[in-house]
């Protein structure tokens, strides 16, 4: 019995493979809200009409709105999530823009090269300018010579390539040439070589052209442009190009060299001069967009620094990790022949030396594959004609290149491989940088060089090329041709691809089309060591089998992640509930946002306070647990409510929680009743911890410090052979490039039952060969080859994917602090220490849950944690570190930061000027005593706050203690030697109940004893003249009580005066006497009450 879930049709099992082919294939754009910046998703470039037909390809130039992000992300009423965050995300600025500018008879395309904030780039070209765009029409590919693809390894967005005969344009594309434009470049081109640069033809054809991650260079006669792409995420200010600019205007550029991988933070290109600076080395560093170059030699010129009159560098490599250029100089001397020099010159001391003068004729090799050369070899009678140089900096392979092939592991002594003939000239080395490397010469034929072995194999033409092509051609193929020329050569996810330019029935097109080199070479194999044998009466066909092994499995391999340190997540897309089952705009929009915000969320995860899982995508389903399981009177965030509970008859009974909101939501999906017809399941976004190796060995190995890596490989011998023979037959090598920094140990064991041996590899880092650096830059590349005797461009093995080449396995290895490595403070760990060491944990009066408080007059002992994004792993950091105070203020907002100075005065146990902010019992001390080494074993720190901090004397602002933020800085760089990581980690600590100082503690007891004495003496003086106050009082009020009857006594004897005055006029008079003689009594009788009550009122 299934588990109840939406009802899917059968006939929808085909259907749910096309949504999911929707999914990867169509394209849509979603415009943010009125007001806000656009926003782009863009998968490829398909019309959703066109999705599944035949070689469909659609370029999109006008924006069409489709939906607002309210409308789509109303739709997400399942999940766990703010919608208005959400919103906010999309509609935000996150797009690399290369502006659009109009430059004379076209415009530049602009390239939205969409990053996800330090995930690794998901780039694609949006081509929303209208421009000079060509068609691709035979002249400008017929019969032109190829040429070589140069970009900066796994950093370049897009490839560009010139070479068009007469065209100011070059070749762009943003998918690897599955899709490009021939695009019209409006530069100015004006030549300056009839000025003083060494004359030479003019031409409009772009020859050298060069891609970086920000710029892009190209060089046209002996002028050179770059364009610099606008990234508004990576920077506060716009610094993109708004047109071609031309740089070292007052140069003779003759070349431009390129260098293949970045380093530094930066990326690198070279200029050879011809002219008034012929010797010297334009050396280009591109750092964020900015593009700056630097004449070198600094001092003087090659030819100077070599001693020589005459001479003219013809190549230049640039070794990152040991910062120093080889240069390839020809020299001119009078009395003798030209000959050729490799000089190395060192960036940081500014010194040249001469590291190998190549012969002048290539060596007799005398019928052997490889010789090494030495200077007492005989030569024959062609002269080695020097063109240029390939450097492999994960195994410090170097190459010569020209009518001959040299090849050295140190640059010094040199190795010649003597199966390329010498009546042939290279024209280009294209390199993979995993072992392979592809040769391509003058008269366009292909040869192959498995690294390790010294064979050099021919691709084309062949018979293997004969035979491959037959084969195609029976099954109808469309990337051959019988009219085709190649256009560039290059390397791929470790596979080697040309772009060729077909004309079949008078039609012309650009294909990019596999070079099968496995194929290639099993063919030729087969059609040269084969034996016919009769047997009675017919004759059978034998191969001869020249692979030392029958089997190779590559067993006990650890999990990937571990060392290849990729960041993996799970996003499936949502359900869709519709009756053909396919993703509508709707889904395809909710699908990119949700997407979008679960990058979002791994890009914003830098929290220096530990979460409990510090999994970026943990604060999601955190909150939709919580959102899932809610007591009474709670709501849901992601939907309306079911309905609550009725109220509880009798009080204390306790009802189950509402129903989860999950299960819900489910349960509409599964009767089509979800809003919008969507359903998105919140538990299928998760982040990967377990991802299991895949019998092969990853693609780059990580190592920290004294880490290894180790796996076993099974061989099976051809045939049952006795012991000593299946060793003698069997035999596994490890070639490590550099050896005095990583070790290889190998065990063998033979197993006879099984005719195979069992090889145990083991390899190490020897702990000394790298500083400490930030985690995941400044990693020095090295490698190892594992190599089974006798099996380089022999053996192969049968996949789902073609054959595929067994016995030769090139590894990079990088050693350094592995990338996803960080430190974050502990705070879950510490608050328990603390409370269990100082007997008491007292918080702050305002609890903050994000940042708890310690108490001042408490012992403080911090912890940390090592967090491993990748793996999921964290652990206690056991190392040393170096804890200082760099910043503080009494609130959040007033925090500031302190000047070196101040640092070593508020956290050096050697300050004089009472300054200190903390010390602690620990005694070890960093080499120049300045300041304290902590551990997790340390003592604690004791808070000061010395008189000269800035955390003396802390006014409260309220009634409670006073309180202080502190910005701390902690650092194990220097002091632990357990690790190649330099971890910095800065936080905030929140400490309060901070003391006064004495005087202002005096002061304030001074202030507050004056008044509280003051208030007890007016007390008392209060308490000693009450009653004489009560008797005034009493006075007083008789007083004006007396006062207001009489008055009113005087008021009423008026008017009844008033009133017999109307009469007769005869009794006025005596009524007038009478009345005054009343008026005297009573003043006279008010008088002597007077007297006699003054006469009584005792004296005191």
């Amino acid at each position: 019995m299934s588990p109840a879930g939406p009802a899917w049709p059968r006939l929808r099992v085909l259907q749910a493979l096309w949504a999911l082919l929707v999914v990867l294939l169509a394209p849509w754009r979603l415009w943010a809200i009125k007001n806000t910046q656009e926003c782009t998703w863009q998968v490829v470039l398909n019309n959703f009409e066109t999705v599944g037909k035949k070689d469909a390809s659609d370029r999109f130039v006008d924006q069409e709105p489709l939906y607002t992000v309210d409308k789509v992300f109303s739709l997400l009423v399942d999940a766990p999530i703010d919608p208005d965050e959400v919103r906010g995300l999309v509609s935000g600025k996150r797009e690399r823009s290369w502006t659009c500018t109009p430059l004379g008879s076209g415009h530049l395309p602009t390239l939205s090269l969409q990053t996800y904030l330090g995930f690794p780039y998901y780039l694609k070209i949006n081509y929303s300018c209208k421009g000079e765009l060509f068609n691709l029409i035979p002249r400008y590919f017929v019969n032109v010579p190829s040429r070589p693809l140069w970009y900066t390894v796994d950093q370049a967005p897009v490839f560009i390539l010139g070479g068009i005969p007469e065209e100011k344009a070059i070749l762009l594309t943003d998918t690897n040439f599955k899709d490009f434009f021939l695009v019209e470049l409006s530069i100015d081109s004006c030549w300056v070589g009839s000025f003083y640069c060494p004359p030479t033809s003019f031409t409009a054809t772009i020859y050298d052209a060069i891609a970086t991650e920000s710029t892009l260079f190209i060089r046209q006669n002996q002028l050179i442009y770059y364009f610099t792409g606008t990234y508004t995420t990576l920077h506060e200010s716009n610094r993109g190009s708004e047109r071609w600019v031309r740089v070292l205007a007052n140069e003779c550029i003759k070349k431009l060299c390129p260098v293949h991988f970045h380093s530094n933070g930066s990326e690198y290109v070279m200029a050879l001069t011809t002219g008034k600076h012929e010797g010297y080395v334009h050396f280009g560093t591109i750092t964020d967009g900015r593009v700056s170059f630097e004449l070198l030699p600094r001092q003087r010129s090659v030819c100077n620094g070599i001693l020589v009159v005459n001479c003219s560098i013809t190549w230049a490599v640039f070794i990152a990790g040991d910062y120093n250029l080889l240069l390839l100089v020809e020299i001119e001397d009078p009395s003798t022949r030209k000959y050729f020099q490799v000089v190395s010159y060192d960036l940081v001391s500014d010194y040249l030396v001469v590291l190998y003068t190549i012969p002048e004729f290539i060596p007799d090799a005398r019928g052997l594959e490889f010789l090494m050369v030495l200077g007492t070899e005989s030569y024959t009678n062609f002269p080695m004609v020097p063109k240029g140089m390939s450097y492999n900096p994960y195994n410090n392979l170097l190459f010569i290149w020209g009518n001959f092939l040299l090849q050295s592991y140190n640059s010094e002594n040199f190795i010649y491989l003597a199966d390329f003939p010498k009546e042939l000239s290279i024209k280009y080395l294209v390199n993979s940088f995993y072992g392979d490397t592809a040769i391509v010469t003058e008269t366009e034929e292909i040869w192959y060089l498995l690294e390790g072995s010294y064979q050099v194999y021919k691709l084309f033409p062949s018979k293997g090329w004969e035979v491959h092509v037959s084969l195609q051609v029976m099954q109808q193929s469309s990337l051959y041709a019988p009219n085709e020329t190649m256009v560039t050569l290059f390397y791929e996810d470790h596979r080697l691809y040309q772009l060729v330019y077909l004309i079949d029935n008078q039609q012309g097109r650009l294909v990019k089309r596999l070079v099968p080199v496995e194929q290639l070479l099993m063919y030729q194999q087969i059609s040269t060591d084969y034996l016919l044998e009769r047997q009675g009466s017919h004759l059978t066909l034998s191969f001869t089998n020249f692979c030392p092994f029958t089997v190779m499995r590559l067993r006990d391999l650890p999990n990937p992640q571990i060392y290849t340190r990729q960041e993996r997540y799970r996003a499936q897309p949502p359900r869709v509930l519709e009756p053909g089952g396919f993703h509508s705009d709707n889904s395809l929009a909710v699908y990119q946002g949700l997407v979008y915000y679960l990058l979002w969320l791994h890009s914003k995860y830098d929290k220096p306070y530990a979460d409990p899982v510090h999994d970026p995508t943990w604060r999601w389903w955190k909150n939709k647990k919580q959102d899932q399981v809610r007591g009474e009177g709670g709501e849901s965030v992601g939907g309306p409510s079911p309905d609550p509970p009725s109220p509880s008859p009798c009080p204390g009974t306790v009802f189950a929680p509402h129903p989860v909101p999950q299960d819900y939501y489910f349960y509409l999906a599964s009767n089509w009743r979800s809003a919008g017809s969507v359903h998105v399941d919140m538990a299928s976004y998760e982040k990967i911890y377990d991802l299991k190796a895949e019998n092969e060995l990853p693609e780059r190995i990580f190592l920290d410090k004294g880490t290894s890596y180790r796996f076993s490989v099974f061989l099976t011998a051809g045939e049952p052979e006795p012991l000593c023979t299946v060793q003698s037959k069997v035999g596994l090598a490890v070639v490590l490039a550099d050896p005095e920094c990583i070790e290889a140990v190998v065990k063998e064991k033979v197993l006879v039952n099984r005719n195979s041996v069992l090889f145990w590899v083991t390899l190490s880092d020897k702990r000394f060969c790298f500083d400490q650096g930030i985690s995941g830059h400044h990693l020095m590349k090295t490698s190892m080859l594992l190599k089974v005797v006798g099996s380089s461009g022999h053996c192969f093995q049968n996949t789902h994917q073609g054959p595929r080449m067994q016995g030769n396995l090139m590894v990079p290895v990088l050693i350094g602090c592995p990338p996803g490595k960080r430190l974050a403070f502990d705070i879950t760990y510490t608050l328990e220490y603390n409370r269990l060491q100082n007997k008491h944990y007292f918080d702050c009066v305002h609890v903050d849950p994000e940042m708890p408080c310690f108490l001042f007059r408490d012992i403080f002992y911090p912890f940390f944690l090592i967090q491993d994004l990748v793996t999921g792993d964290s652990g206690s950091f056991q190392g040393s570190y170096v804890l200082k105070v760099v910043g503080g203020g009494p609130t959040l907002d007033t925090i500031k930061e302190y000047s070196e100075e101040d640092i070593y005065r508020f956290n050096s146990p050697l300050d004089k000027t009472g300054s200190l902010i903390w010390t602690t019992r620990n005694t070890t001390t960093t080499e120049d005593s300045a300041f304290n080494i902590l551990s997790h074993n340390s003592l604690g720190i004791e808070w000061l706050c010395m008189e000269n901090s800035p955390c003396h004397d802390t006014i409260p602002h309220s009634i409670f203690a006073s309180e202080f933020f502190f910005k701390v800085l902690v650092s194990n760089r220097g002091v632990d030697k357990s690790t190649y990581c330099d971890y910095q980690l800065t936080f905030q600590l929140h400490i309060h109940g901070l003391p006064l100082s004495a005087r202002r503690a005096f002061l304030i007891l001074m202030v507050s004893a004056s008044l509280i004495v003051g208030l007890v003496i007016l007390y008392v003086i209060s308490c000693l003249l009450s009653p004489y106050v009560v008797k005034v009082c009493n006075v007083l009020c008789w007083k004006i009580n007396n006062i207001v009857a009489w008055e009113s006594y005087i008021y009423s004897v008026a008017s009844d005066t008033r009133a017999f005055s109307n009469t007769s006029g005869t009794k006025s008079g005596e009524s007038s006497g009478g009345i005054s003689r009343v008026v005297s009594m009573v003043a006279g009788e008010n008088k002597t009450d007077t007297k006699e009550t003054l006469r009584k009122k005792p004296i005191s």
